[in-house]
């Protein structure tokens, strides 16, 4: 299986730590050089870049809100600058809250809905353009509320449903280009942010998910290469599950 992206470029959103930095990293060792995006933690970005110039490649750190177009439009303005051309975009930057549907103010559900979804679209509307004539790979990152509804996460789940109808049109829209679209959903995976919300994070979700364990950002990011690669040449408009099974099966009542 060839899943080498030897000398390729590739952009990732929200990778200035957590999922997106797993991914960019796991990018870099298949011999990707890398684009960093990151909205506000530009210390972390710049470690992300280090990270990736220590295994051998290229990076640099770009920062940009990806739900405001003219931002979108000068990142991707640095990477062709800096790089010359785009073979990959991974959507992955997106942000949560917590709150229950009566009580979730508009503007969070905006302001999720803007991250999450809009600044896909914008991104991908960029990086297509960018790949129309030479073809290329865009992996949107998804979330188990691509399946399970979570109760007190309406806007984050409502995105992440969304994203995945968007990942079906432009991979049929984008087809013709040879660009291929297709979807990461990640299971429980044990990041930064993961770690706070509950006391035993990966003791509670790893008794429920079969393969007995929870997911890795480097989970994340092998599923992200093989997607980007030639291995995976004739798959687009799909979605991968990244979760040792959780989401295939409902959770029996004594294991909740």
């Amino acid at each position: 299986m060839h899943t080498s992206l030897k000398d390729k470029i590739a952009l990732v959103t929200g990778a200035s730590k957590g999922v997106g930095k797993g991914i960019a990293l796991e990018l870099a060792k298949a011999g990707c050089d890398v684009a960093v995006n990151y909205r506000g933690d530009e210390a972390g970005a710049a470690a992300t870049v280090d990270e990736i110039t220590r295994l051998g490649r290229r990076a640099i750190a770009v920062g940009g809100d990806v739900s405001q177009r003219a931002q979108v439009e000068k990142m991707f303005q640095q990477v062709l600058e800096a790089f010359g051309r785009l073979d990959i975009l991974v959507n992955n930057a997106g942000i949560q809250t917590w709150k229950s549907l009566l009580d979730l103010p508009e503007d969070d559900w905006d302001r999720v809905l803007a991250t999450n979804l809009k600044g896909s679209f914008l991104c991908t509307q960029q990086a297509a353009r960018l790949m129309q004539a030479d073809g290329g790979a865009i992996i949107n990152i998804g979330s188990g509320c691509n399946k399970w509804p979570f109760a007190n996460l309406v806007d984050y789940t409502a995105s992440k449903g969304g994203l995945e109808m968007f990942t079906k049109v432009a991979a049929v829209e984008l087809g013709p280009f040879r660009i291929r679209v297709n979807c990461v959903a990640p299971g429980a995976i044990e990041i930064e942010r993961t770690k706070l919300e509950l006391g035993d994070y990966a003791g509670m979700w790893s008794k429920v998910t079969p393969l007995g364990r929870i997911g890795t950002s480097r989970d994340v990011g092998r599923a992200v290469v093989f997607l980007a690669s030639e291995a995976s040449e004739f798959i687009t408009g799909q979605t991968i599950w990244v979760d040792g099974g959780l989401y295939t099966r409902p959770v029996a009542p004594h294991e909740a």
